[in-house]
């Protein structure tokens, strides 16, 4: 598998290190953002392979964030997979009409988070 770089967003510094665990040992690098708007620049500066997006944050959240990565060129074709506690179908629907490529809910297992990664990037 080639080497791809996983940008983790979200306001829990546990849910983060949880994430980078799991993206470490599937083979890839992660790099960080606390809330929407932090996760915007990093993916116009960093160009990440894909972005796992909490919903539910300050300042900008999930929804917001993952509209304005979708609106920016530089941007646009960065898959974008929601990992949140807003788990109804409902929810996946909205994901999907804001430009996710998927949604995995919390709790979620280390394969839940290896396969939305594979799916939205494969």
């Amino acid at each position: 598998m080639s080497f791809r770089t996983v940008l983790i967003v979200d306001d829990s510094s546990a849910e983060i290190a949880n994430l980078r665990a799991i993206i470490a040992e599937a083979g890839w690098a992660a790099i960080t953002a606390g809330t929407g708007r932090e996760a915007v620049d990093r993916a116009k500066a960093e160009k990440p392979s894909v972005i796992l997006m909490d919903i539910v944050m300050p300042d900008m959240d999930g929804y917001e964030a993952c509209r304005a990565l979708q609106a920016d060129p530089a941007t646009k074709t960065i898959p974008i997979v929601m990992v949140s506690t807003k788990n109804q179908k409902a929810d996946h629907l909205w994901a999907k009409m804001q430009g996710a490529r998927g949604l995995v809910g919390k709790p979620y297992s280390k394969s839940d988070i290896v396969d939305a990664i594979r799916a939205a990037t494969g």
